[in-house]
């Protein structure tokens, strides 16, 4: 199978490309600069203005669609992008076209994440037949979630807000998964094993440093508060990934503090 992967040198990407790479998959991969290497063919594209587009899906049977922009040029990026892929996608002939999302995009009042919903309904609509994968938060924007929080001295968050952070090795394993499958017509949510509170991924975190602050709690306010603290970035779905915060703690810190 020859695949397309937009965004291949994101957080996900970059992790995603050697996995397929190593299933036996045919890479074509997208960025705004000239690349070469990883064992697979590099195109230049830009989702801002269509540019490279027609060339990078020309001949692929899927299209994973990992590219994002969530600090900048989001809705130009992320929902007019995704629509000029679509197109040149169905224009092409393409098969399959995975889309990655977030799991919350329809319950947690952020920007972004409407940019995301409404991509997702871009690629619902497009004329490929497609899956999405809603993914929860990596454990690395945990950690930098964290470093965030605690640049005053303490670590300042609200403790009830809940969180489910999955691997990017695991979301790797789950869209090879998919592309195998074809295309399923449906949004599939995909998560850790493990459901964590904010204090309690904010006290083994601190533990694995081997640093001692306090938590200063502070209430989010409001329906956004409200979706965080009652799980809207988690989910009951099954299957789920294999590695947890602790792993992640062990991994990048050595330890995590007696956990």
């Amino acid at each position: 199978m020859r695949v397309l992967v937009t965004g291949a040198t994101g957080r996900l990407g970059r992790v995603v490309v050697p996995r397929l790479r190593d299933e036996g998959f045919t890479l074509r991969a997208t960025s705004r600069r000239p690349r070469t290497g990883d064992g697979v063919e590099w195109v230049s594209t830009d989702l801002a203005t269509g540019a490279g587009l027609a060339e990078a899906v020309a001949g692929v049977d899927a299209v994973l669609h990992l590219a994002s922009s969530p600090q900048r040029r989001t809705h130009e990026i992320d929902v007019l992008g995704t629509r000029r892929l679509t197109m040149a996608a169905g224009h092409a002939g393409v098969r399959h076209l995975v889309y990655v999302s977030i799991v919350g995009v329809d319950r947690v009042p952020i920007p972004y994440y409407r940019h995301k919903l409404a991509a997702e309904e871009v690629v619902a609509a497009g004329s490929v037949p497609w899956s999405v994968l809603r993914a929860t938060q990596f454990p690395e924007f945990l950690a930098d979630l964290l470093k965030g929080a605690s640049r005053l001295g303490p670590v300042i968050g609200d403790r009830a807000v809940l969180a489910q952070p999955v691997d990017p090795a695991d979301v790797a394993d789950r869209l090879a998964v998919l592309l195998l499958a074809g295309p399923s017509h449906r949004v599939e949510d995909f998560a850790g094993p493990e459901v964590l509170r904010f204090d309690e991924a904010a006290r083994t975190w601190l533990a694995a440093r081997r640093v001692r602050r306090p938590l200063l709690p502070v209430r989010i306010p409001g329906r956004l508060g409200r979706e965080l603290r009652g799980g809207g970035l988690t989910t009951t779905a099954t299957p789920t990934g294999t590695r947890t915060w602790a792993d992640y703690l062990v991994d990048t810190y050595g330890g995590t503090g007696g956990r």
